[in-house]
Order: structure tokens, then sequence, then C-alpha cells
């Protein structure tokens, strides 16, 4: 009787680690962003740098800040500053990624392009 349970009690220590390890996603770890404006009042250009961990975008000076990247490396993101709002949209593609944005400070609509290069 405490074979079958040895056997059990190592496949699912076996198991763990494995689930843990496919959380990953092909693009986690740091990547430094471009956002240029096309359209509207905002700045130009904006650059900053995320890192991406298990698929969720962070930044660690942004509180409300909220992104995803899937497994396809469709991105998908929002981040919120006093009366400034943007949301983007776009793919990554091994090491660099591209989309579009829009946003809004106090009363002006922006919207514009990003690009994204790993570091």
């Amino acid at each position: 009787m405490k074979t079958p349970s040895l056997w059990m009690i190592a496949a699912i220590c076996l198991m763990a680690p494995a689930s843990a390890a496919q959380a990953r996603t092909a693009y986690d770890g740091s990547w430094d962003l471009v956002f240029v404006t096309q359209r509207g009042a905002c700045d130009p250009s904006y650059n900053f740098t995320v890192n991406v961990s298990n698929g969720v975008v962070t930044h660690p000076n942004l509180v409300r800040f909220k992104g995803y990247v899937a497994n396809s490396g469709l991105v998908h993101a929002s981040v919120t500053v006093q009366d400034k709002f943007a949301s983007g949209t776009g793919r990554l593609f091994g090491n660099s990624g591209r989309g579009r944005w829009s946003g809004r400070a106090a009363s002006a609509r922006c919207s514009g392009y990003w690009t994204a290069q790993r570091n």
C-alpha cells in the first residue's frame, strides 16, 4: 500500500515544477518601448521599459498599469497616470514588436504606434 502513495507523491512533485515552467512565456524579460504620437496634442514620443513575467506586463513605477502578452505574442495593455489614459494592442515577434495605441491627456485625444525591443 505504501508504494502507490510514494509513486503518487513523486509524480505530483515532478508535475508541479513542469506546470510552473509552462507558465513562463517566450516573451518574458525586459522590453524597451517607444510610443510615437501621430495624431493629437500629446507629447511626440514616450520611452520606457517594462517587464514581462509569465505573460504579465508590469512597470515598477506605474501603479495603474495593466498588460498581458499571450503565448501567440498578442499584447493588450492600458495605463492611467493622473488625467492621462492610454491603451494599446499589438504583437511581439521574438525580440521585437509593434502595435497601435490611443488615449487622452486631459481633454486631448491622441493616437499613434508603438515599437518594442527586448533588452
